[in-house]
């Protein structure tokens, strides 16, 4: 089973993000995988932990940001260039925004130093939620794990464990031992049960036909599939401009042109390299950002410089492939989301025979036009002819499709 790729926030030392380390090498967290740590302090202790066990590290630093909008955006570009699937907060001092929790809904946990509802909400952070614990005089106090939602320490809990209170304590022994009984050991538990459940859920996700997937979108617009020894690659139009294009053969790929120069009115967006070859790998776009990732060299960096098209009101997603002599194949969706850019990348490092992984810039038909939702859909694969024949005949306008090196192009212009 894949694991799931985990990113820690952290803010401080780190001692929670080293009891997941922990946990992963001993083997209580097999599930997931730590691929990344951000933290919003560039002197916390807790990035040289990461750095000792080989995890990459990106600081995004509130104080140097324009704005909190700015600061969770740059957090959100770091988790989507790793793919990453389950955020865990580790003393994380930095509330997130309604829109930033619901991008990852269900996929956010906390450690709070409470038994919730105790001592909890805003303001109970760190040492206050120990002294206010002491100023109660409870005999009783303890940990919890939890989901993150919108309303602080509000999300529905995960694990919880009691710790005594100790009649000379003071905030700091209380703080250190709640961590050493309940938070060092809760923290890894929970992040192997959400890493399972959200590794089986993508194990299991339903494999799609994509012939009949294709039937029942009558403009899924411009679309990419991968698979061990292939790739497709389609656009659609509605617009006259849009259908006045056929696929050519290139010295190192194919490109779109105009089937009657005299109709062309706006090249802007739709005259481009769909197809180019880059040190023995080849690149698969709906744009010009073919030009800038063979430029680059790197599929990842090239991207990062690049957003969704700017054709208001449909804000079209830009979707780019890579596939590597080594046989793996890596995905990407560029796409406004709340006036930003997201940027999502999806890597597979093998593909069974048979199978595709399949995104498109849109869901369908609509003003405007819906973007892509969600994960590259995994699909039964099927002979170019008949993934031609399943496009919507008003608005498929051409096909590339590479099987085991055999090219063959589709144009309707040209009769096919």
């Amino acid at each position: 089973m894949e694991k799931t790729k985990i990113a820690v926030l952290v803010s401080g030392g780190g001692t929670n993000l080293q009891a997941l380390i922990d946990a992963e090498k001993s083997g209580v967290l097999t599930s997931g995988e730590i691929v990344l740590v951000v933290s919003n302090n560039p002197d916390a202790y807790a990035l040289e932990r990461a750095a000792k066990n080989g995890i990459k590290t990106v600081t995004v630093d509130r104080k140097a940001c324009g704005s909190k909008a700015e600061f969770e955006e740059k957090i959100l570009n770091a988790l989507a260039a790793e793919g990453i699937e389950l955020i865990v907060l580790a003393g994380f001092m930095a509330i997130l925004s309604a829109g930033f929790v619901r991008r990852y809904e269900n996929r956010i946990i906390n450690v709070h130093p409470a038994l919730i509802p105790s001592f909890c909400g805003e303001g109970f952070y760190g040492l206050r939620v120990h002294e206010a614990a002491l100023a109660k005089g409870v005999k009783v106090t303890g940990a919890t794990v939890h989901f993150v939602n919108e309303v602080a320490d509000g999300g529905p809990i995960i694990f919880q464990k009691a710790v005594d209170v100790l009649e000379n304590d003071t905030p700091e022994t209380l703080q250190k031992r709640v961590m050493e009984q309940a938070e060092w050991v809760l923290l890894p538990r929970a992040a192997e049960r959400v890493s399972a459940e959200l590794a089986k859920r993508k194990e299991n996700k339903e494999m799609k036909d994509l012939v009949e997937l294709l039937k029942a979108n009558p403009y899924p617009g411009r679309g990419i599939v991968v698979g061990k020894d292939c790739v497709y690659y389609w656009i659609m139009g509605r617009s006259r401009n849009s259908r006045n294009r056929v696929f050519t053969l290139t010295e190192d790929g194919i490109k779109t042109e105009a089937y009657d120069p005299s109709e062309m009115q706006d090249p802007s967006l739709i005259i481009y390299h769909p197809v180019r070859k880059m040190n023995g790998a080849l690149v698969v776009t709906n744009g010009n950002q073919t030009d800038t990732i063979v430029e680059f060299g790197d599929f990842r960096k090239a991207l990062m410089t690049r957003e969704y098209e700017p054709d208001d009101p449909n804000w079209t997603p830009r979707i780019s492939a890579v596939l590597y002599e080594n046989g793996s194949r890596e995905l990407s969706i560029l796409k406004r989301v709340g006036g930003t850019c997201l940027r999502c990348f999806y890597n597979y490092e093998s593909i069974p025979d048979g199978v595709g992984y399949f995104i498109s810039t849109y869901q369908g038909d609509g003003k405007p036009l819906p973007s892509f939702e969600g994960e590259p859909i995994p699909v039964r694969l099927a002979e170019p002819a008949n993934v031609w024949d399943a496009l919507n005949n008003d608005n498929k306008v051409s096909l590339y499709t590479n099987v085991k090196g055999d090219v063959k192009l589709f144009n309707k212009n040209l009769g096919d």
